[in-house]
């Protein structure tokens, strides 16, 4: 057990220079008071930096800017390459794995080793990659850095070693795929065109074998010219020249025919017998006009040409749409036999596959299935039925179906609520899906011993709420509330938020959630707040609205005061904040000033409406207009269901409501709140004096940036939504702020007494809220229901509550608020609070029992408010021992101890950068302090005595969007939006990071190859020799000689190395570390053999050479040498 012995004093501190941490008290006027007794504080802490690391878990969502598709038919899995170097590798529900290239160069194709656990990526930096999918976490086993040419087309025969490499200058490379080295083998561009060609045929844009033969090779040029290459003898069997650029070709599996599709949205179809012109040419989407000619329409990106047993080929392609109707959507097109079939897409297509039962090219096909790749969707549509369905996608690609505006991760929910939210969103899903099984299903997924209830909520800009099920790494929407259906539908040109010029007036800003109550609060960009009651019956219901004047007449010019650097200030005494205006409990009610033209942004529905079963809207709280100047946005929202109470706050003041009585019981400015212990000098000037910048928002700390008043209230989520994804630096983003220079400041010099007050002009926002059960004053020996506020001048503020407990008189009788309790100081913006008993255990918030407002009454048994307290004393021996109050800003982190407020612990966190989130979280049976920094690190504290733990730079470069959606939880996790369309989940565990590789989805799985069909003696005897065909001797060494070292580079990579360090200790890990050492020895034993060869070879050929020689040189005299 460690002892921590904490004086009044404050001279010991976590961190060295902790100035602040001195906890002298001063009164209202500055009279010294008597300092409480010193007391030892003992608390077993238990973790130690040994239970931390980070790591990245599972990535959910929908590929970011994709580039490229691969699928492998025998183990039915699939790969997408995005434009930032992600590969992501999908095969049945639970099998989800990303990789990311370290130069993060674009994707340009994929290539499976179909049935062999690897894949092979090329990227625009014009590297091939080879990548090991026989563990769990992918690892690049070999990269090859072509030097002097630009990479356009890849093509890996099935069952083949040799990979074909086209390049821009129109060339075709072969790189042997076991050791990643160049083969001498070279098709120049100029040898595989005619001699008299004037012109340079463009880059490779098609290599494809022929069904027929494999010893030749199709080459597909974008200039429209196409070569059919034989192997054996290096010379072209017949050349095609074209007038229409070429884009894709694909074979009928007989190899008799091949098809093309062209720039000028034509398909042409090619017989072997004839090659000077095409079989046929057809424009599958090109009318005929009235003057005869044909309508010109867009290129034809990519066709694919399949056969099937039963019935007519399959011809599949994009693009091809005429170019007479501007606001057409993109299209694939199935054509089968005569029946032409249009399906339009929500998005630009990027790739699409046809999924077919054979991988041998030169079998019936027999297609399946189409994967069409979108800009911002997968979709897969069925081909064997007529009416072609999509099928339905188990993974969760319509996260950013609107833009995510906010995030909020619960982990180890209450049991219940995942069926529950399932039941209810199940009633809702979509129909019309294909009744047949998801066709990517590869892999094997166990759910691992280490799962529990989590639950991931994100608010989108269309005002909806999504909640996933997001328990054992995989993620799964249960259930969809649109908060805009409370509100009337705003008319284009009327109401106060056409002159906003608002795009989405219901986008979510933040969310705050009780599991257990079921208590959900939406707070959205319009300065609107939305209360709702979960309920399993469907009821008739009219919202009841409360509108509330929020607005801070005169402008605060704040100058640090002498006592900034006292942490504690005395009891208030007599001052008491009062309410600015009680609220009558009914809806639609106006503040009772008189200001008639005082309107808010939205208006609430006001007739009944009939409610499904789920989340049901109870109450609506709006901010006015007030003098033509808008509401400024909420900038934090706590809620109590044990106390029935809901306190929000915005850069004006203050305000708590009661939900249960519909009434406001506190409406108040920041200043005001103070009484006689506001730390700060303000000087009051007239309001009318640049009235403007009474508009302009304050708020210190990232994840609060609002715009300036000339853009008045536009959308605060603008970069978070943005789909460029400009990775814009903080720095950048800080200097858009309207008070970045205040800002600069307050970072740089540390909110140092010596800055003027007309430097410091600003406004104090209320940054976060927590409801609990504390010590209002010092001198009281029970807790009770009290309000924590902290702004954004690090000033924690605390206002004890008074609450009837009883059912009926909480019923009717009003909430009082009491003077304010203690004024704390903290360097930066005030994040989070916590409480924590004197054993260190942190205390949960008191929570009301849920219970359904609209179930049928039981007489027998009356329904009443159930109640769950966490009262500090509770777990302790002595009652009325106190607690432990954990305050975290922008900076710094402080312990105090309740009632007496002394300062028991300080650590300054950060002194270059500033702290995004902070959150105290459970792990390991324990408790710790986590923080995002603003430069991207990572770092826990110990609780209560704030040791560093863990402190890792994560993510050098921080953008916005990462800024406002990052959240910790419990258990050692953490979310962040990564991109527009996907969160990545990450652990700071070192017991998770153990169990990880349990935990995911095993990739590959042993399958045994289908055998080829049975071709018969015929077809064998006059089809070629395609199986005699042996690509060693053409291209091995020996044959084809050494490549050039210029040429290319070949990289070792990492594979082993980081399979290494991915396993995990024990057997898992001894089991990794043994199949990469057999590995790598097979590897090694391979290339000894090849060697072996080699000198074998060389020596019998020496020895012919040798013999040749003494047989020639027997006979002759010495005088004939």
């Amino acid at each position: 057990m460690k002892k921590f012995r904490k004086v009044l004093d404050g001279l010991t501190t976590s961190s060295p220079g902790g100035t602040m941490g001195s906890p002298s008290c001063g009164s209202a006027a500055g009279t010294p008071t008597a300092a409480p007794t010193p007391r030892d504080i003992d608390v077993q802490e238990t973790l130690v930096s040994e239970n931390f690391q980070l790591c990245k878990t599972v990535r959910h969502g929908f590929t970011y800017q994709p580039t490229a598709l691969a699928f492998d038919p025998v183990q039915k899995i699939l790969a997408i390459g995005s434009r930032s170097g992600g590969v992501r590798i999908l095969g049945r529900p639970g099998v989800d794995c990303y990789c990311q290239h370290e130069s993060g160069a674009a994707v340009l194709q994929l290539q499976f080793l179909i049935n062999e656990g690897a894949l092979v990526t090329a990227c625009a930096d014009d590297t091939l990659h080879l990548w090991n999918l026989r563990q769990r976490r992918p690892a690049v086993l070999h990269s090859l850095k072509f030097n002097r040419e630009r990479i356009t087309f890849c093509h890996l025969p099935f069952q083949s070693k040799w990979l074909y490499v086209g390049t821009e200058r129109g060339n075709t490379h072969i790189v042997n795929i076991e050791s990643f080295i160049l083969s001498g083998y070279v098709i120049m561009w100029n040898k595989a065109i005619e001699l008299s060609t004037k012109t340079h045929p463009g880059p490779v844009v098609h290599l494809s074998d022929s069904p027929k033969d494999e010893g030749k090779l199709l080459i597909g040029f974008e200039g429209g010219t196409i070569v059919q290459w034989d192997l054996r003898a290096k010379k072209a069997d017949f050349r095609i020249y074209y007038d229409e650029a070429i884009h894709s070709v694909s074979w009928h599996h007989e190899g008799k025919q091949f098809m093309c599709s062209h720039s000028d949205g034509s398909l042409t179809l090619w017989n072997l017998r004839n090659t000077t012109k095409p079989f046929q040419v057809t424009f599958p989407h090109g009318k005929i006009q009235k003057d005869g000619r044909k309508e010109s329409c867009k290129p034809i990106l990519k066709v694919e040409y399949k056969t099937s047993r039963n019935s007519e080929p399959f011809v599949i392609f994009s693009g091809g749409l005429s170019y007479d109707k501007a606001g057409r959507r993109p299209a694939l097109t199935i054509m089968h036999g005569k029946a032409i079939t249009v399906l339009e897409m929500d998005y630009p297509i990027v790739e699409f596959m046809v999924l077919c039962d054979t991988p041998y090219i030169n079998e019936i096909q027999e297609p399946y299935a189409v994967v069409v790749l979108l800009e911002k969707d997968l979709i897969v549509v069925d081909l064997t039925q007529s009416n072609f369905p999509v099928f339905e996608n188990p993974y969760p690609m319509d996260i950013h179906e609107s833009p995510v505006t906010c995030t909020a991760y619960f982990a180890d929910c209450p049991p219940d609520i995942i069926p529950i939210l399932y039941s209810i969103g199940a009633k809702h899903k979509k129909t019309g899906y294909s009744q047949k099984e998801w066709p990517i299903a590869g892999g094997t997924w166990t759910l691992g011993s280490h799962t529990y209830p989590e639950i991931i909520i994100t608010g989108h800009a269309d005002g909806s709420i999504k909640f996933w099920d997001a328990s054992a790494f995989t993620l799964q929407m249960l259930y969809k509330l649109k908060t805009s259906k409370v509100f009337e539908k705003p008319k284009l040109g009327e109401g106060r938020g056409a002159d906003l010029g608002e795009e989405d007036p219901f986008a979510v800003q933040m969310v705050s959630w009780c599991p257990h109550s079921r208590i959900f609060c939406v707070v959205g960009i319009s300065a609107h707040i939305i209360l709702y009651r979960f309920s399993k019956y469907d009821a008739n219901t009219q919202t009841v609205s409360l509108e509330v004047r929020l607005q801070c007449e005169p402008e605060d010019i704040i100058t640090p005061s002498e006592n900034e650097n006292n942490p504690c200030f005395s009891e208030p005494g007599s001052h008491s904040p009062q309410p600015h205006h009680q609220y009558p409990v009914s809806p639609g009610s106006r503040t009772p000033d008189g200001a008639k033209d005082s309107t808010p942004f939205l208006k609430v529905k006001d007739k009944t409406v009939r409610v499904p079963p789920g989340y049901q809207s109870d109450l609506v709280i709006q901010l006015l207009w007030v003098d033509g100047e808008p509401p400024q946005q909420i900038t934090s929202l706590d809620i109590n269901s044990a106390y029935g109470l809901l306190a929000f706050g915005n850069c004006n003041g203050l305000a708590v409501v009661d939900y249960i009585q519909k009434t406001v019981i506190l409406c108040i400015s920041t200043v005001d709140l103070y009484g006689a212990t506001d730390p700060y000098q303000r000087l009051t000037r007239s309001p009318r004096r640049n009235r403007q910048s009474t508009s302009e928002h304050c708020m210190r700390g990232l994840s609060n940036f609002y715009s300036d008043s000339k853009k008045r209230i536009r959308t605060s989520y603008q970069s978070l939504t943005e789909l460029t994804d400009n990775q814009q630096s903080i720095d950048m983003e800080r200097s858009k702020s309207p008070t970045s220079e205040s800002r600069e400041n307050s970072f740089s010099r540390s909110r140092s007494s010596s800055v003027s007050s007309i430097d410091r002009d600003t406004k104090e926002a209320i940054t976060t809220l927590q409801f609990g059960e504390s010590y209002g004053r010092k001198s009281d020996a029970l807790p009770t229901p009290c309000l924590w506020v902290g702004t954004s001048l690090g000033v924690v503020i605390l206002i004890p509550l008074s609450i009837p407990m009883d059912h009926e008189e909480r019923m009717e009788d009003p909430v009082t608020v009491g003077p304010s309790g203690a004024v704390q100081m903290l360097k930066g913006s005030v994040l989070r609070f916590a409480f924590l008993d004197c054993n260190g255990a942190l205390i949960q918030s008191p929570y009301e029992i849920w219970r359904d407002q609209n179930a049928p009454e039981d007489p027998d048994r009356p329904r009443r408010r159930k109640l769950v307290h966490f009262s500090p004393s509770s777990s302790q021996d002595a009652f009325g021992e106190g607690h432990l109050t954990v305050v975290c800003s922008e900076r710094q982190a402080k312990v105090f101890l309740m009632p007496s407020q002394s300062c028991l612990f300080v650590h300054n966190i950060t002194e270059s950068s500033f702290v995004l989130r902070a959150d105290v979280v459970s792990l390991c049976n324990s408790v710790c302090l986590a923080c995002f920094c603003a430069n991207g690190h990572v770092m826990t504290l110990s609780l209560p005595s704030l040791r560093p733990l863990m402190d890792v730079n994560y993510l050098p470069l921080t953008d916005m969007r990462i800024a406002r959606t990052f959240c910790f939880t419990n258990e050692g996790q953490a979310l962040y939006l990564s991109s527009p369309t996907e969160i990545q989940r990450i652990t700071y565990s070192q017991e998770m990071c153990d169990n990880l590789q349990e935990m995911l989805g095993e990739l590959f799985t042993p399958i045994e190859t289908p055998e080829a069909q049975n071709r018969g003696f015929l077809k064998g005897f006059f089809g070629g020799n395609a199986h005699t065909f042996d690509r060693e001797e053409l291209f091995g060494e020996a044959a084809a000689g050494k490549a050039s070292r210029s040429l290319a580079q070949h990289i070792p990579g990492q594979g082993g190395v980081e399979g290494m360090k991915v396993a995990a200790s024990g057997v898992v890990g001894d089991l990794a570390r043994a199949r990469i050492a057999l590995d790598e020895r097979g590897q090694r034993l391979g290339e000894l053999e090849e060697r072996t060869t080699l000198m074998m070879t060389s020596a019998e050929t020496f020895s012919k050479h040798a013999h040749e020689l003494m047989l020639k040189c027997k006979d002759k005299k010495w005088y004939q040498f």
